[in-house]
C-alpha cells in the first residue's frame, strides 16, 4: 500500500511517500480503507520531535484521525463488520497513523461515521471532538444557562467546544485575536465575542460574566491562556485545560477553591487501554453531529500528496476550524 512516513524528526519536508506491506488485524483489531485524515498540532509536534515519547517506531506513519470504510475484521470483533463506514483515533501516536492507504486499530477505537456530513469530512472530528467533549462532560458539568468563556474557539478543538457549550444550554463568551475569527465564533453560536489581544481580563468578566467570573473556562490553548483562565473563573469555578507544557502558579486555585480538569485525549491508545472510551464517546458525537448541534468546519482540504503543505499551513495557524487530507 502507499504510505506518507517520517524516517527522522524535521521540517513538514521530512515527509515522504513510500509503499510498505499491508497491515493485517489482530484479532481485536478492524482494517480500515482510508478516505480522510486531518491535521491536528499533536501531528506536527510528533513531526518535529517535540514529543518523542508519542511517535510511532520510524519510519512513522502519522496522524491520528481517520474516516473510512472497514475492508477486514479480526475474529474477536463483533461491533463492526467489511464494509461500514467509520472514523476513529486508532493511532497516530504511540502507534502507526493514518497517512496510507490503510490503518488498523483497536475496534474500539473507531465508531460508525455520523450520516448527516461526507465520510472524508467526517475525519475532522475525532481529536478535536473527544478533546472538547472530554473538557466539557468529562471534567465538568455544564448546567442550563451557566456562564462559559471558550479560549481559541475559532480553532479545531474551540469551534466544537462552542457548539458543543451551546448543546448543553450555556451562555457562551469566545475569544478571537480577529474580526474574522470572532465573526466565525458568532455564527457557531456565541453569544458574545471578545478580542483579548484588546481588552483586559477584568473589562470582559465585567461585562459578559455574574457572579464575579465565569462558571467555567474551557482552554484548549495554555500558556498565558490558562493563567488567565483562573482570572476569569469565578470562585468555586472550574478551568478545564488541555495544556501540559506551561510552570504555572496555583495559587489562585486555592484562593478561590477552583477545579482544574486535564485532558489528554490520546491517552488509551498510547497507553492501550480502555480504548473503547474512544468509540463509546465516537457513538455519542456522531448522534449529535446527525442531530446538527455539531457541524465540523473544514477550512481547506489538501491530498495525501500534499501533506507537507498542510503541515506547514497548520503550524502558521492562520485558518480557522480543521485542515483535511483526503487520500486521493
Amino acid at each position: 500500500m502507499t504510505a506518507y512516513v517520517v524516517e527522522e524528526y524535521g521540517d513538514p519536508d521530512v515527509f515522504s511517500r513510500t509503499t510498505v506491506e499491508r497491515p493485517d488485524p489482530a484479532p481485536d483489531e478492524i482494517r480500515v480503507s482510508v478516505v480522510a485524515s486531518s491535521v491536528n498540532p499533536v501531528d506536527y509536534k510528533i513531526r518535529r520531535g517535540d514529543l518523542p515519547d508519542f511517535a510511532p517506531e520510524f519510519p512513522a506513519r502519522l496522524h491520528c484521525d481517520v474516516s473510512g470504510v472497514v475492508d477486514a475484521v479480526g475474529e474477536d470483533v463483533d461491533r463492526f463488520d467489511e464494509g461500514d463506514e467509520v472514523y476513529g483515533m486508532p493511532g497516530g501516536a504511540g502507534r502507526q497513523g493514518a497517512l496510507a492507504d490503510y490503518v488498523v486499530g483497536d475496534a474500539g477505537t473507531f465508531a460508525r461515521a455520523p450520516d448527516r456530513i461526507p465520510l472524508e469530512d467526517a475525519a475532522s472530528l475525532p481529536v478535536v471532538a473527544l478533546t472538547a467533549w472530554e473538557l466539557l462532560t468529562d471534567k465538568t458539568t455544564v448546567d442550563l444557562r451557566e456562564e462559559v468563556l471558550v479560549y481559541g474557539a475559532s480553532g479545531g478543538v474551540g469551534h466544537v467546544g462552542v457548539q458543543l457549550a451551546r448543546w448543553h444550554g450555556a451562555e457562551v463568551t469566545a475569544t478571537g485575536s480577529t474580526e474574522e475569527k470572532r465573526e466565525f465564533a458568532a455564527d457557531l453560536g456565541a453569544d458574545a465575542t471578545v478580542d483579548y489581544t484588546e481588552t483586559d481580563v477584568a473589562s470582559y468578566v465585567e461585562e459578559h460574566a455574574t457572579g464575579g467570573g465565569f462558571d467555567t473556562v474551557f482552554d484548549p490553548i495554555g500558556d498565558d491562556h490558562l493563567e488567565t483562565a483562573f482570572e476569569a473563573v469565578r470562585p468555586f469555578g472550574t478551568v478545564v485545560t488541555t495544556e501540559s507544557s506551561s510552570t504555572q502558579n496555583l495559587s489562585p486555585m486555592h484562593a478561590n477553591s477552583l477545579d482544574l480538569g486535564v485532558v489528554l485525549v490520546i491517552l488509551p491508545v498510547l497507553l492501550g487501554e480502555r480504548q473503547e472510551r474512544i468509540g463509546d464517546e465516537l457513538a455519542d458525537i456522531a448522534a449529535l453531529v446527525d442531530d446538527g448541534a455539531i457541524d465540523p468546519h473544514v477550512d481547506e482540504r489538501f491530498s495525501f500528496d500534499e501533506v507537507a503543505d498542510a503541515h506547514r499551513r497548520a503550524e502558521e495557524g492562520d485558518f480557522v476550524g480543521k485542515l483535511l487530507l483526503v487520500n486521493e
